[in-house]
């Protein structure tokens, strides 16, 4: 099977597609005929050894995949060749790739394959941040950084899902169109505008209810100026860097700072990760969700695709097509 591999960590530049042996299923695993998988942030991290839990090359990155079931291993039930399937997959960036049986979720026919590839991570951090970090109640207001990329896009999506109003923040034309479409009712741009001013006056001068950051850097520090009385401020991600704050601003108006890392969560808690992920799969099937399509690459552009990301130049989400 074709497949991209990183032989040592560094330069995503330096990865390139080979044929490898297809793999096979041990007990509870099934093989994935892959039609599409998801491009992340943590891949490129993982690739550029950036990430916080290393992995040793070679390996095949990729851990989110959508397709059609191919082999199933021992121990297997519920699950047969032919099943259209999205999941939390090991070496998705091939044309096949081992999913244990419990990371499964069958396809909705909502969702094609380019959507179900970039769907589990993006949303799935966006409900669990939402629904069970904090509870984002009707008629709040959420300010949401990088609202042009893959994770923020899924932060608008489902904030409105919840009957939130929605700000977004995002550094190109393009990106804040994105996330207009979105369901954002504004969208500041961080280079030109003063984003606590701009959000306290699109809020008759209060502030926001909750701030969604995945950029962190400098613009952690004027979102969490944004936050009014009560606020939460989730701390999601920071590909501009570890933002730096003055504690005095959580003590000022009793603001709440809480970390979202949905991965430790899942290992914990694989049961409660069912209900939540079932959650999101019926919130699509309702039309309460709209998943915005992907870009599609092929598996030779994954290079670029990861550079996009760490360089954040990418807009929306990408998924690779074997």
């Amino acid at each position: 099977m074709r497949a991209v591999v990183c032989r040592e960590l560094g330069p995503v530049a330096n990865l390139a597609v080979e044929d490898r042996p297809v793999p096979d299923p041990g007990a509870r695993q099934v093989r994935i005929a892959v039609r599409s998988a998801g491009a992340g942030f943590v891949d490129a991290l993982l690739v550029s050894g950036g990430y916080q839990v290393p992995r040793t090359p070679p390996f095949v990155p990729g851990g989110e995949v959508a397709g059609v079931v191919d082999a199933v291993g021992a121990d297997v039930t519920g699950w047969r060749p032919g099943d259209r399937v999205f999941a939390a997959a090991h070496g998705g960036f091939a044309e096949f790739a081992l999913a244990d049986d419990t990371k499964l979720v069958r396809l909705p026919r909502e969702l094609d394959f380019a959507r179900g590839a970039s769907f589990l991570q993006a949303y799935g951090t966006a409900w669990f941040a939402f629904t069970r970090s904090t509870v984002v109640r009707p008629d709040e207001v959420v300010l949401v950084t990088g609202a042009g990329g893959g994770v923020g896009l899924a932060a608008v999506d489902v904030a409105r899902s919840l009957g939130a109003r929605v700000i977004a923040v995002a550094s190109s034309a393009e990106k804040r169109d994105l996330a207009l479409s979105m369901g954002a009712e504004a969208a500041l741009d961080p280079l030109t505008e003063d984003v606590k001013a701009a959000a306290r006056e699109l809020t008759g001068g209060n502030g926001v209810d909750v701030v969604y950051d995945v950029v962190g850097g400098e613009l952690s520090e004027a979102a969490l100026r944004a936050l009014n009385f009560h606020g939460r401020f989730l701390v999601v991600g920071f590909p501009a860097g570890i933002a730096r704050i003055p504690l005095n601003l959580v003590l000022l108006r009793n603001r709440s700072v809480i970390g979202v890392e949905r991965g430790s969560w899942v290992t914990r808690h694989p049961q409660a990760n069912r209900s939540l992920v079932e959650e999101m799969v019926n919130a699509v099937v309702q039309g309460a969700l709209h998943p915005v399509a992907p870009f599609e690459r092929p598996l030779e552009d994954a290079g670029i695709v990861l550079a996009d990301l760490l360089d954040r130049r990418a807009v929306g989400k990408t998924v690779l097509v074997p």
